[in-house]
């Protein structure tokens, strides 16, 4: 049995800042150990930020399910714009007012803000201005540098960027002042339809825009995205991993770069190649530093960068020894100026005097202020300190070495699309929507032994699916989200730490009961997240034998209330599941 160590518990309600901290780790130790059970498995909690537990009320998510049974079907963006189009009338949005709380939780900006349409502003306003580009996102006042990085990042899928923001709509033909959006959300995709009335001062957008004046597809997304959260201020703060997932419904998994995998780069090369989102931002060794502070080397601090490319340079040195291979990495800052990364490989550094102009051509290497830089693969790491990988599928998350990653030429040149590898799908998917709610399913972690058993349990059976491996082991991936905290950011709701434990069904067990206290009490848990984390998903990949296995997700503490999606990936032919 290890020694008594001391729980810990939240910090105090913190004040609203300008932008979440989402990278710090703050949790300070308080309190004491729970009786000691047989088996003694205590969790640690770790969170990202300063932070206060938020306890949404059973009787809110009782009214909010009743009332979405009431509300009627909504009308498609189709069928307005062809009512708008009859009646000769620009769509007025009734759910997203062009007022102060629609920007403000409590209605007080800093400015007098006008709401206009493109038009009344702008002279020959267009959706895109020869198409969507990273380079058209301009961050305006709004510290949503999480939501414009993953955005980036998106405009160099088509495919998948078309699927958020579709063709069928614009300034010119069949033009009714209506637009439409689509977000991943909690397993689902969702249609935003809003009005294109714009908040502005001097008649300057305020918010996201883009670089050219009279092009509106960054603008008009950002407010859709507002309105799916209930207002502009919802989107101040944030990890990079929850736009992602809304913009793909992909699962994201985080890499820590302070311990980072020995392939690190091949891990991002294959991740680039099959169009994977990837972000990254840099926590600081003193928590105390200010969020967005600019380092001396460019670099800023719990800011949200966007990976835009991962390739390998032909160096051609005279020097025979400096001669070989540069391994970098592209990366964008959403601020989309002239704050960069200053050290090697940077804007106009003697490194790019090293490799030959067809290699500066096949890169479309320029030396702009727009918030692009070039770094190494080593220089990456030194500086960042986490990385996060965004695919629909988790085969971009397997770090192994290829045998052909590092031979294989870079074949996709600047401006031409990337496109998913076409590989056997060998991965299922199995989604469980669930709720903590007091006094019946909110038992909080296994240091609460007396009220774990009450947690919601997934049974899960994983099949070995390759007859030809030697490991005879299982990949399986889970993702366990809370759902329909950021709506509620104007009532003072905020993320819990959440997480879960995976249990192995001894043989004799039947699977499908649902496991008591006694159990817990004398069978250690069999795999666990490192942290019980309070951002919205968590994400942790395994190894397991063929077997039944129980997943019990779960807040930190008891009595902590919310509705949650669990997420589960795994490469079994056959995939048997029950929930409890």
């Amino acid at each position: 049995m290890p020694d008594e160590v001391d729980l810990e518990a939240p910090s105090e309600k913190r004040e609203l800042r300008e932008h979440d901290e989402r990278h710090c780790r703050c949790y300070k130790s308080k309190g004491s150990l729970p009786p000691l059970s047989p088996v003694d498995d205590i969790e640690k909690p770790s969170l990202q930020k300063s932070t206060y537990y938020s306890r949404v009320t059973n009787k809110y998510s009782t009214q909010r399910i009743v009332k979405e049974g009431q509300k009627p079907i909504k009308k498609g963006f189709r069928t307005l714009r062809d009512e708008c189009l009859k009646a000769s009338k620009l769509y007025e949005d009734p759910e997203f007012p062009p007022n102060d709380f629609s920007i403000s939780f409590q209605g007080v900006t800093r400015r007098h803000y006008e709401w206009k349409r493109p038009h009344e502003f702008s002279n020959d306003p267009h959706m895109f201005i020869e198409g969507a580009t990273r380079f058209d996102i301009q961050q305006g006042e709004l510290g949503d540098c999480w939501l414009l990085a993953a955005v980036s990042n998106l405009t160099q899928n088509p495919r998948l960027f078309h699927v958020v923001v579709p063709r069928d709509q614009g300034f010119t033909h069949m033009y009714a002042g209506i637009f439409h959006f689509k977000f991943w959300q909690y397993g689902r995709w969702e249609e935003v339809v809003i009005d294109d009335m714009l908040p502005t001062y001097h008649n300057q957008l305020v918010f996201m825009h883009s670089k050219t004046d009279n092009e509106f597809w960054c603008a008009l997304l950002e407010k859709a995205y507002a309105k799916l959260y209930g207002g502009y201020e919802a989107l101040r703060g944030g990890n990079i991993n929850e736009s992602m997932v809304d913009l793909t419904g992909g699962v994201v998994e985080m890499v820590d770069l302070r311990n980072p995998p020995s392939n690190l780069f091949n891990v991002m090369k294959k991740a680039y190649r099959r169009a994977a989102l990837m972000g990254c931002a840099i926590e600081p060794d003193h928590p105390q530093m200010q969020s967005e502070s600019i380092l001396s080397n460019g670099l800023i601090v719990r800011h949200a960068y966007s990976i835009t490319r991962v390739t390998e340079v032909d160096i051609a040195s005279a020097a025979p020894k400096l001669q070989g291979k540069a391994e970098l990495v592209r990366l964008h800052n959403p601020w989309g100026n002239e704050t960069e990364w200053t050290g090697a490989w940077s804007d106009k550094s003697p490194e790019w005097a090293t490799i030959s102009l067809e290699e500066k051509k096949r890169l479309g290497l320029t030396f702009d202020d727009d918030g692009e830089f070039w770094m190494s693969i080593q220089d990456f790491a030194d500086n960042f300190t986490t990385l996060e990988i965004c695919d629909v599928t988790p085969e971009v998350f397997e770090y192994d070495n290829d045998s052909d990653s590092d031979s294989s030429s870079d074949e996709d040149e600047e401006g031409c699309q990337r496109k998913q590898q076409n590989v056997k799908m060998r991965w299922q998917r199995l989604m469980f929507e669930g709720a903590w709610v007091s006094h019946h399913t909110a038992g909080g972690c296994r240091n609460f032994i007396q009220t774990f058993a009450s947690n919601p349990q997934y049974t899960v059976k994983l099949e070995d699916p390759d007859e030809d491996d030697d490991d005879d082991l299982c990949t399986m991936v889970v993702s366990l989200m809370q759902k329909n905290v950021r709506q509620l950011k104007r009532y003072g709701a905020d993320y819990q730490p959440i997480g879960y434990t995976i249990y192995k069904l001894p043989p004799e067990m039947e699977p499908g009961v649902k496991l008591d206290t006694e159990f817990f009490k004398y069978n250690a848990s069999y795999a666990k997240v490192p942290f019980f984390l309070n951002c919205r998903e968590v994400t942790t990949r395994f190894r397991f034998p063929a077997g039944y296995y129980v997943i019990v997700p779960s807040t930190f503490e008891p009595e902590m209330t919310g509705e949650f999606l669990l997420r589960v990936f795994t490469e079994a032919k056959r995939l048997k599941s029950s929930a409890l």
